[in-house]
């Protein structure tokens, strides 16, 4: 105990007086200083102190900070700057933190300075200019704000203590558990574990057990564990349920008499096979002048979920639902979203309504923003309103045939005006009672999901301007905007580059229309083509995120000058947010709410979503890994989606699903990579593997717990040259049992979306993540299976 007191102490007085010697050289004038004059300065008194003082100088001009400029003096390269930032830990030490600098770029923090900061942590931070032409790095100098830390992972309990090995890919050691902080968990189990200290003379932070979840490897298990893993509740409070179950479904008749009663209009919902909670619906009928009332109905949520109470602050700290592989975790409590507010058939709803007037070319002559009573005359899933567009024949078959011809008069005038025609497929699973995956399933969008999408994208737009466009002189009141910035120029450039390899021209730049217009024809173009999945999915990566902001910057990829979200408050709270906006500034001399505060929690929602996004792109992930488990040996035909110094990813044609071909097993040469021209090249056959290249594989290893496919490459020309397959168990992990290579902590970074490295490279990803990138760009409006986005 006395020699860890005594370590900690001298490690402790190493950073006072590196603290003291950055400090001075940033202060002081700008001259070379020799030890003892830099000793005394800092109070460097004893041997040992002024010996510590030449080591700080010497690593100091290591790291770039200082130079030698004659024998034994140094000077300052470069004043250092400190700056508040967060803290962005890798699991393969490049470390970063992110401050309010103008180019926006995270800073490099070496294990050794980050004082065993933890992802997301506020922190102050030394920040020094490199070598010439090197990048500047910075050093944590102290933790101003733990962010509460929690990690999932599979204990190992031994007889004094245990260790969580965990999913992240922010961290790279394990945690040590003290075992009276186990919970009940043993080995084997899945828990979710918080880091409550992190010793400065510590390899692993300690941490207690918080939850176990069940055994690694069971679906409940794990798909909860994927919940946890980004931060996002996985049960729900049993408080907000009680007080859905209080809260009185009636509708009066003086509720009745405030609204427009549109209960006889011919009404009616499409949605997935699946769904239950049915948040919009469209009406429609001939009125005397020859034009259509169109009505979109939304569900009033807002009528039932009052500000501050415990239904509103759950929903609100949730922000949506998420949509994982295997089920949804709803944003409301079942009893709100499936049945009080859901739009069922033959039951009187409440509703918030944006009522068009158009004639038969979709021009638009009016509009109307109100609350409405509706009675939903039936509930058509996707399939059977496509079945009647597609036959004319079946129930309300004039009906949706007008709106699907309106429709796609309103689609025709978007694109016209600009706007991207991304048009992607999703991927999913058909799952058992068991949670075992058992087929994949494509869904296309066809006619009846682009009629929906139409009409929420033109009842969102319309809302946006009704609050955000205002007169000359005027100034618009803060409200919440879905905005979609231009492209990063360089990522849209490297797009560019990728097209010319395969023989495509793209316009990437000039106004937006010019280049939409060409990137719509590069997507037509290439139809049919084997790169066409590659190049689609890259032109959606080369697209900068939508958010939600009080800032309107506008709708990139819509093509919108104004945009919001208010078609989908069962599950998204940004709805909830514009509902209430538009009461309150419904109001007469209503007063703008503060803008600052609506963007921070425009900040909040917008964090939330991407969250949501991430754990649905990981439950997709983890059940391919498991269906492929099943198919262990089989070989299936591919392209090569990804091209990494640590190897190749293939995407296999029958599954859409994606796994590795690590670079060492291609033994046949020794292979390069280029990162310019997107392949790895032989050094002596000069063979290339390249983006989108045809390819055959055999499935080798289906790692569960690390989520991860491993493909053996197949040579059609001499199979007994093929590599031999093992056919390990799909849910084995070799954590606890083998070091990690610094390629295998590359790839965990790279497959966990956390490195940048996929955009820059142009590398395609895993197709069953199309849904969630589909939601991120808002390329389009509600798909077929159990997402719906608008």
């Amino acid at each position: 105990m006395a020699n860890n007191d005594k370590l900690k102490s001298l490690k402790q007085e190493r950073r006072e007086f590196h603290d003291k010697v950055i400090n001075f050289f940033n202060t002081e004038e700008n001259i070379p200083y020799n030890y003892k004059q830099v000793s005394s300065k800092v109070g460097a008194k004893t041997p040992k102190q002024r010996a510590l003082v030449v080591e700080i100088l010497e690593q100091l001009e290591i790291d770039g900070f200082l130079s030698e400029s004659t024998p034994g003096k140094f000077k300052a390269l470069q004043r250092s700057t400190v700056e508040e930032g967060i803290f962005i830990r890798r699991s393969n030490g490049k470390n970063s933190v992110d401050t309010a600098n103008d180019d926006g770029k995270p800073i490099f923090v070496a294990e050794r300075n980050s004082m065993h900061a933890l992802n997301g942590d506020k922190v102050l931070v030394h920040i020094s200019a490199a070598r010439e032409g090197m990048e500047p790095e910075a050093e944590v100098i102290k933790i101003l704000e733990r962010k509460e830390q929690v990690f999932t992972g599979t204990l190992l309990v031994k007889k004094y203590f245990a260790l969580l090995n965990t999913d992240s890919k922010f961290l790279a050691t394990d945690i040590f558990i003290p075992n009276e902080k186990l919970k009940g968990g043993t080995t084997g189990d899945k828990a979710v574990v918080k880091i409550v200290e992190w010793p400065e003379d510590a390899n692993s932070p300690i941490g207690e057990v918080i939850d176990v979840l069940g055994k690694a490897g069971e679906n409940n298990a794990e798909i909860n564990a994927i919940m946890a893993e980004f931060g996002l509740p996985y049960k729900y409070p049993q408080n907000v349920e009680k007080a859905a179950d209080r809260i009185d479904p009636g509708i009066t008749a003086e509720e009745i008499a405030k609204r427009r009663d549109m209960r006889q209009v011919t009404t009616f919902t499409i949605d997935p096979k699946d769904a239950k909670d049915f948040d919009d619906a469209l009406s429609i009928r001939k009125l005397d002048n020859g034009h259509w009332e169109i009505g979109v109905h939304i569900a009033d949520v807002t009528h039932y979920v009052k500000p501050g109470t415990i239904i509103e602050k759950e929903a609100e700290s949730r922000a949506t639902s998420v949509y994982l592989v295997d089920r949804t975790v709803p944003m409301l409590p079942e009893r709100l979203c499936n049945y009080i507010c859901s739009l069922r058939p033959d039951e009187e709803k409440l509703t918030y309504s944006v009522i068009f007037e158009m004639d038969d070319q979709a021009k638009l002559y009016n509009y109307e923003i109100c609350h409405t009573v509706i009675k939903s005359d039936r509930r058509f899933c996707y399939e059977e309103a496509q079945e009647v567009i597609e036959t004319g024949k079946g129930d309300y078959a004039q009906e949706l045939l007008k709106l699907n011809d309106l429709a796609q008069k309103l689609r025709k005038q978007r694109f016209d005006d600009g706007a991207v025609a991304f048009n992607r497929e999703e991927t999913s699973f058909e799952i058992d009672e068991t949670g075992k995956p058992i087929k994949v399933v494509l869904h296309v969008s066809k006619e009846a999901n682009k009629l929906i999408e139409e009409f929420m994208l033109l009842a969102n737009r319309k809302v946006a301007e009704h609050i955000g466009k205002v007169k000359k002189g005027q100034h618009a009141k803060a409200f919440v905007y879905r905005v979609h910035d231009m492209p990063d120029s360089d990522k849209l450039a490297n797009f560019g580059e990728i097209c010319a390899h395969f023989g495509h021209k793209v316009k990437t730049h000039g106004t937006a229309k010019e280049v939409n217009k060409s990137i719509n024809k590069l997507l037509d173009d290439i139809k049919g083509k084997p790169e066409e999945d590659l190049l689609s999915i890259l032109a959606i990566r080369s697209m900068a995120k939508a958010v939600y902001s009080t800032n309107n910057v506008g709708h990139y990829g819509l093509a919108f000058d104004f945009y919001t979200h208010f078609t989908s408050p069962i599950r998204r709270y940004p709805d909830m947010m514009v509902h209430r906006l538009l009461d309150r500034y419904a109001k007469k001399g209503a007063r703008s709410v503060n803008q600052a505060d609506l963007e921070e929690e425009c900040k909040h929602v917008s964090a939330q979503e991407q969250l949501a996004a991430n754990a649905e792109r990981a439950s997709i992930k983890y059940k391919s890994v498991e269906f492929m488990g099943y198919r262990l040996g089989e070989v299936f035909t591919g392209k090569i989606s990804g091209v990494t110094e640590w190897g190749l990813y293939v995407e296999v044609d029958e599954t859409h699903c994606e796994g590795m071909i690590p670079v060492r097993d291609l033994d046949d040469d020794f292979y390069e990579f280029d990162e310019k021209n997107y392949y790895l090249i032989g050094r002596r056959t000069k063979k290339k593997y390249q983006l989108g290249d045809p390819i055959t594989i055999q499935v080798a290893r289906a790692d569960l717990i690390k989520k991860q496919l491993d493909f053996a490459l197949v040579d059609k020309n001499n199979p007994a040259g093929s590599h031999h397959i093992d056919k390990a168990p799909i849910t084995e992990s070799s954590r606890f049992t083998k070091k990690e290579s610094k390629d295998d902590r590359k790839r965990d970074n790279y497959e966990g979306g956390k490195a940048s490295r996929r955009q820059q490279r142009g590398h395609r990803g895993n197709s069953t993540r199309r849904a969630a990138e589909d939601r991120r760009k808002d390329k389009g409006g509600r798909k077929s299976g159990n997402r719906r986005r608008h």
